[in-house]
């Protein structure tokens, strides 16, 4: 039998300067030292809003130094390890850290949208109807239906399980912002009342929905983005089993592998409901790519 395997144990300080080059080379350059101390820390990610705190991680000192790593808005999450287990009881070891760190992330993750929610409504309660005026709603052509809004910000409300739990923000140059550490993953924005037996459109953008809403007098669910179609549509199949469900898609033509039309295919077929995307005359600008697009440009013919 050969000589049993020997590790020299890393210095604490050099595993925390190895775990930031890691999380550097997975996020960008970090001028701050991580700390093992087995508790979730929260940090900025390079190129998010400043001031936001969306990275996570958590990382263990004894034995092998290890950790977890993430971010909350990109829902990602890495494990890292200072060497590779010598036996099954270290392999063990590591397992149990990282499922302690998923669950404190998971915590902590709930108790960011809990906080967020209870702001979102808060602002939600305080805030007065929309402006008809306000600049986003020219641009667009849309009326305002259930939007809300405070100062010069429209408030777009997001809801989940029937409770309101975020809010998109629309300022008067149109930059769209959801609130920090809020639910967007099975959200939606409703407009009109879903009826069984009835047509239920599901789209991405709020202007989108509330053109849909416009022409057809169909409820409309906004998911907000592309990648969340599939998830909204599963969580309002369980809510609304008798509703229509119809997704009607971007179709982002411009845009390499057309990220709208992919996403609203693959959840179409996923949901086994039927899919429409903007009916594009033969003359019609390539670079528009939704339903609104296409109604200005109708309208402006």
């Amino acid at each position: 039998m050969g000589p049993a395997l020997r590790f020299t144990p890393l210095a604490v300080s050099d595993a925390e300067v190895l775990f930031r080059d890691k999380l550097a080379a997975t996020f960008g350059a970090m001028d701050w030292q991580p700390v093992a101390d087995g508790s979730i820390h929260r940090f900025h990610v390079p190129g998010d809003k400043a001031g936001t705190h969306n990275g996570w991680y958590v990382l263990f000192a004894d034995g092998i130094v290890s950790g977890c790593f993430g971010s909350w808005k990109a829902g990602s999450s890495y494990t890292w390890s200072s060497r590779k287990p010598a036996n099954p009881l270290e392999s063990q070891l590591i397992a149990q850290r990282i499922a302690q760190a998923k669950r404190q992330r998971d915590s902590e993750q709930y108790q960011r949208q809990q906080s967020t929610a209870e702001y979102a409504n808060q602002l939600w309660r305080d805030a007065r109807r929309a402006d008809p005026n306000h600049p986003y709603l020219i641009a667009k052509g849309c009326s305002p239906y259930n939007l809300r809004q405070r100062g010069d910000v429209l408030l777009v409300p997001l809801y989940h399980d029937g409770k309101l739990v975020n809010l998109q923000r629309i300022g008067a140059d149109s930059i769209k912002r959801f609130l920090s550490g809020g639910r967007v993953k099975g959200c939606y924005s409703p407009l009109g009342i879903i009826t069984a037996g009835q047509p239920l459109y599901l789209c991405e953008g709020w202007a989108t929905g509330a053109t849909l809403y416009a022409e057809t007098g169909c409820p409309v669910a906004c998911a907000m983005n592309a990648g969340n179609l599939l998830k909204a549509g599963r969580l309002l199949q369980l809510r609304h089993p008798d509703a229509v469900l119809i997704v009607a898609g971007d179709d982002d033509r411009m845009t390499e592998g057309n990220p709208g039309r992919t996403a609203a295919t693959s959840a179409a077929s996923a949901l086994g409901c039927d899919l429409i995307l903007p009916p594009w005359p033969a003359d019609v600008p390539l670079h528009l790519s939704d339903f609104n697009d296409l109604h200005l440009w109708m309208e402006a013919k």
